[in-house]
């Protein structure tokens, strides 16, 4: 019976599968041995590249996903299940394979492995080597690869959790039968988002402003819950949901959401898209309560009749992205699980799909008729709903009364690879995955260019966009002028008067543009200790960008045996904080000093520490790069983050006299703490 449910499953859903002369169904062939894992690969999650000998044992899955497809954001619980269920007699390897620009940066991606919580091994495959070898056509695809490293089956698309179980669990059932399953943890896995001490938000996606109630709303997402300050001082007034991944109802302090995003305000009801939960989710502001109002908590698999309304409650729908109030009680849901935009009737308790027809592609036409892709920021103003339509790197716009879609700023072409960072009229510009867009009562609009990361303001008469401020891809940190300051990926805007507020994501912060002084800063919180989570360290705030420069005179060292000490001055009252690792990560130019490989990364575990190191003649420059943690003496659970950047020059002769780099830092406590890392 457990056969005939596999070979149906196989008919089903993996249509590739191959099977070898022996009597199991478990077994690839062994005449298709698994390809290697090309050199020179950047990995995440892993001290050293991983080899298809060193996974012999085990059930190997690879995942083949780009950061920002819906579909592989959807497989993630699944491989996460999958992981919890198999142990390591399962070894999954995230094979990313970029489809943006901006996502094929490491260092983008190794930031988005800690967002979504990534536990195992993943490749940056930008240049498409091992999706080449491997044949993958579509994100996410599939190939599991049998303990012997042959190679099993191949699919394309979301796959059920039961379907993988039935063939990784028979595998593994039938290798372990023969003794030739691998339980041993991987030697190599040294999770890079393990050790990171948490700020005061993470990866904030969305934020609100109202100034009628001088409240500013921000969805904290990967802290999964929503935080409300006051407009104008930035005061904490309230934290709502208890700070853990979960889907449930209750008073503020019970209630739990799932990567909560958008949105939206109607007195003193804020309404939630309660992103992994798919659910929309009730705050009543003043009876300090959460409920469910759409969504089964379960990701939709169906697509429901176009224009039919459906009962809220008991529908599935799929990650909801954003919600922003039409006319009267109606509220738009930007599903971007499906591709299209649906409308919430708060007063019948119905929901319904009303724009798009659940094809991924770029076509307008009516409302029902047109092609979305990815629907991801909402902003509603005359009749006219406004959206970033994410993977066609499209704003677009939805006239509800003429029955009319339109592209305001983006590519005029039915393509989603047509993405870039150019400005002018639609069709000549460009903008690369943006997650939202906002405005005033009326005139310009904003949008959050995301994989830009630069804010732009578009002209919705003319359909003509360009850079409000932000330096473009990659990212950074900077506040300050316009055309100066810096954001990593922002996902979330809200205008309220001259100011624009950001969820500058990736920054874990928001930040404020002034529109009338033409200048961008951060959002700083007068008592972040509201935003503390029971039981987990936080980090308050921390040295600029700018006060991060350590650079020594150049000197002159004896050739033989040296060190390196690294002093760390703490002001009265504070003292390193013990619980976090703080840690130095040493590199130099030039052949003068060596270092040995096991030492580049040093554990700061005291005020003063030494490293040894061998000085040879020449010249060489000694470089630091330092995260330290330290807090106040008394409220241990606060703590700062000091970030150093050190340069030394070092000529190393007979004319020297000394064999020590002695590198002294004085630590000043920020005035001010910061809402981020």
């Amino acid at each position: 019976m457990r056969f005939l449910r596999f070979l149906l499953l196989c008919m089903l859903l993996i249509p590739m599968m191959v099977f070898a002369q022996e009597d199991s169904p478990y077994v690839g062939r062994a005449d298709l041995p698994a390809p290697e894992f090309p050199p020179g690969l950047d990995w995440i999650n892993v001290s050293s590249p991983l080899t298809m000998q060193s996974l012999r044992g085990k059930v190997v899955l690879l995942d083949f996903w780009t950061y920002g497809c819906i579909n592989c954001i959807h497989m993630i619980p699944t491989i996460r299940r999958l992981e919890e269920q198999y142990g390591d007699a399962l070894a999954v390897i995230g094979v990313h394979s970029a489809k943006f620009e901006n996502e094929g940066e490491t260092e983008n991606l190794r930031q988005i492995v800690q967002r979504y919580e990534l536990h195992h091994p993943v490749i940056n495959d930008s240049d498409f080597q091992v999706w080449d070898m491997y044949g993958a056509r579509a994100w996410p695809s599939f190939v599991v690869i049998d303990p012997r490293g042959n190679l099993f089956a191949r699919q394309a698309g979301e796959i059920p959790f039961e379907a993988f179980d039935e063939v990784i669990g028979g595998m593994i059932a039938y290798f372990d039968s023969i003794g030739e399953i691998n339980r041993e943890p991987l030697d190599q896995l040294a999770l890079e988002g393990a050790d990171v001490v948490g700020g005061l938000l993470a990866f904030p996606g969305k934020v609100l402003a109202d100034q009628a109630s001088n409240r500013l709303f921000i969805a904290d997402t990967n802290h999964h819950r929503i935080v409300v300050a006051a407009l104008d001082t930035y005061q904490v007034l309230d934290v709502i949901g208890m700070g853990t991944r979960g889907f449930s109802d209750g008073a503020f302090d019970a209630a739990q959401f799932n990567k909560p995003q958008g949105m939206a305000l109607r007195g003193d009801i804020l309404y939630v898209a309660d992103t992994e939960n798919h659910a929309i989710r009730r705050i009543d502001l003043a009876a300090r309560t959460v409920t469910t109002t759409a969504g089964t908590g379960e990701q939709s698999t169906l697509r429901y009749p176009l224009g039919e309304a459906q009962p809220a409650l008991t529908t599935a729908i799929s990650s909801p992205w954003d919600v922003t109030f039409g006319d009267g009680d109606t509220l738009f849901v930007a599903m971007a699980g499906i591709h299209q935009i649906w409308t919430l009737d708060l007063a019948n308790g119905t929901i319904t799909p009303a724009i798009g027809s659940g094809r991924e592609a770029l076509v307008n036409s009516t409302l029902l008729d047109s092609d979305l892709a990815q629907p991801s920021g909402l902003f509603f103003r005359d009749g006219v709903l406004y959206f970033a339509d994410s993977e066609s790197s499209t704003v677009r716009a939805a006239n509800i009364a003429a029955n009319q879609l339109v592209t305001l700023a983006g590519t005029s072409a039915n393509n989603l690879f047509d993405y870039g960072d150019i400005n002018g009229e639609v069709g000549i510009s460009r903008l690369q995955h943006p997650l939202a867009v906002t405005g005033g009562a009326s005139g310009d609009l904003y949008v959050a260019d995301t994989y830009n990361s630069t804010i732009k303001r578009l002209d919705p008469v003319t359909a003509t966009i360009t850079t409000l401020s932000g330096l473009g891809s990659p990212g950074g940190y900077t506040d300050g002028a316009l055309d100066t300051a810096a954001f990593d990926e922002p996902g979330g805007l809200a205008l309220a008067g001259d100011r624009l507020f950001v969820a500058d994501t990736n920054n874990h912060v928001i930040r404020v543009i002034d529109l009338a002084a033409g200048t961008v800063s951060t959002l700083t919180f007068p008592n972040p200790e509201a935003l503390q989570i029971a039981d987990q360290l936080v980090v308050v705030g921390g040295n600029q960008p700018g006060d991060r420069a350590l650079t020594l005179d150049a000197q002159t060292l004896a050739a033989g045996t040296g060190e390196i000490v690294l002093r760390i001055v703490l002001p009265e009252g504070y003292k390193r904080n013990e619980e976090a690792i703080s840690q130095i990560e040493w590199s130099t130019s030039g052949t003068a000093i060596e270092i040995a490989e096991a030492d580049s990364v040093q554990t700061v575990d005291a005020l003063e520490i030494h490293l040894p190191i061998t000085l040879r003649e020449g010249d060489s420059v000694l470089y630091g790069e330092m995260r330290f943690y330290y807090c106040e003496s008394v409220n241990e659970s606060l703590c700062l983050i000091e970030r150093v950047e050190i340069e030394a020059p070092v000529t190393v002769s007979a004319a020297g006299t000394i064999s020590e780099i002695v590198i002294e830092r004085v630590i000043v406590p920020p005035d001010v703490t910061l809402g981020g890392l």
